[in-house]
């Protein structure tokens, strides 16, 4: 897991700028299950976003707090009712993002 410093983040959230949310947090609200579909993704893609839907009765700080405990995943930024979400694939040729990253 990458810890990362103010300029990497900034680098990340500059990424994410124009992604539309991959998952959303409904009326379901915080599972295993939902948390292991984020794994997988962050394999493929390394940063994504995520939503809270209206309907859903997760806080933007529960959701952080859930995601970050409980996985390697990072919540690089809130933003409303959307989090940006950064984790290092373990799959050395999807590291693209993360490459990047590490040479900031």
């Amino acid at each position: 897991m990458i810890t990362l410093r103010g300029k990497q983040k900034r680098f990340l959230r500059a990424e994410a700028h124009t992604m539309r949310p991959l998952f959303n947090i409904g009326k379901q609200g915080l599972t295993e299950n939902w948390l292991d579909q984020l794994a997988s993704a962050i394999d493929k893609r390394e940063l994504f976003k995520v939503a809270i839907l209206q309907n859903s009765d997760v806080e933007v700080s529960e959701a952080k707090e859930f995601i970050e405990t409980n996985s390697d995943i990072q919540v690089v930024q809130t933003i409303g009712h959307t989090l940006v979400l950064f984790g290092e694939s373990s799959e050395f040729e999807n590291r693209k993002i993360s490459a990047q990253v590490q040479n900031i």
